[in-house]
């Protein structure tokens, strides 16, 4: 019997599944074979796998579930990690309670106790069907001493339960980084979260293997401490012992800078200590040289007679004016030139001094 191409088609419904209100526009006939509503988010938040959830991302990427970033922010929020003892104090039943009916409703209790969240964050984990660790061998989980091991065995969780570890460690971290308030180490945090990561039946065998879980969640603790504070050395600005070379660079400019004006400030002194001198010889007070008649040869002295043997006579005469005045104009040109020899070239400013 050979089956032909389908006649007389036409739309009777469309239906579409939601993960949180189940199938859509589904038509009554099958109501009764097919489940509406799933375990869902919208439902319960407790004791249902992650693929049945509403799922949001953190700030490192991972998806998790909504409910628990919401528990997240409002415990962070009211400063529940400077509570001592927070994830490890116990909280009131009939307050836990109440709390998972509003979780439920995907709402959080305005007056919730810190430590009741603490517990529900657990407890969430605790409740899951299938422990966030149990794709992992006990021996596996042994054998991870050091943290090469552990990261490499991170590796071989399947991608929910590797993003779920990874937010739980990384809160875990974020408790122990406040264990000067909290009293709560990394071996401490991670006690209290190890029962809650696997799911057995044996009460021993748990037992025993929770030691193993505590001591690979404080081997990742410690990790990711580690790289938080390299991450807090490489951000900041570095602090150098020793100048750098643009620091080299500015100094010497510096150096160059004073040294230059050193020599400037005694340069000047001694322009000025010459020029006092020119001043002095120069000056008119009828005490030092005058001046010098280049074409008579007649220079005035301190003794008032000239190197030809003359008296200097105020009744000298008129020519005898004449000279003197052409002798005073000389000197003034020649005690410029003296001091402009000088600023020009220190080496003649000298050599002319002697």
């Amino acid at each position: 019997m050979e089956i032909g191409c389908p006649t007389n088609v036409r739309h009777v419904a469309h239906v579409t599944f939601d993960r949180f209100n189940g199938f859509l526009g589904l038509p009554v006939e099958f109501e009764p074979e097919i489940s509406r509503r799933p375990p869902s988010a919208s439902t319960r938040v407790f004791g249902v796998s992650t693929e049945s959830m509403q799922l949001s991302f953190d700030t490192r990427g991972n998806c998790v579930p909504t409910i628990l970033l919401m528990m997240q922010r409002r415990l962070y929020s009211q400063g529940g990690l400077q509570y001592e003892g927070i994830f490890r104090i116990n909280p009131e039943n009939g307050q836990e309670e109440y709390a998972r009916e509003q979780l439920n409703n995907g709402l959080i209790p305005d007056d919730i106790d810190v430590h009741c969240l603490a517990g529900l964050i657990k407890a969430w984990f605790r409740e899951l069907p299938r422990g966030i660790l149990d794709s992992l061998t006990q021996e596996q989980v042994m054998q991870a001493q050091s943290e090469d091991d552990c990261t490499r065995l991170v590796t071989l969780l399947p991608q929910t339960e590797s993003s779920l570890l990874d937010w739980a460690v990384n809160l875990m971290a974020d408790v122990a980084q406040m264990e000067h308030l909290n009293k709560m180490n990394s071996r401490n945090i991670a006690m209290v979260f190890a029962p809650n990561m696997t799911q057995m039946s044996d009460p021993m065998t748990a037992l025993m293997y929770a030691v193993q879980v505590m001591n690979f969640l404080k081997t990742l603790i410690v990790k990711t401490l580690k790289g938080r504070e390299d991450s807090i050395v490489e951000s900041a600005p570095s602090m150098q012992l020793e100048p750098s070379d643009e620091e080299e660079e500015e100094a010497s400019v510096a150096n160059e800078i004073k040294t230059n004006a050193t020599e400037s400030k005694t340069n000047n002194e001694e322009t000025h200590g010459f020029v006092s001198c020119i001043e002095n010889i120069l000056s008119s007070d009828g005490k030092g040289v005058v001046g010098v008649d280049s074409g008579s040869g007649i220079t005035q002295s301190r003794n008032g007679r000239s190197k030809s043997g003359r008296r200097n006579d105020s009744n000298y005469g008129k020519k005898g004016s004449r000279k003197y005045s052409q002798v005073n104009g000389v000197a003034e040109k020649n005690k410029e030139i003296g001091i402009n020899s000088f600023v020009n070239s220190r080496a003649e400013r000298l050599e002319a001094w002697r």
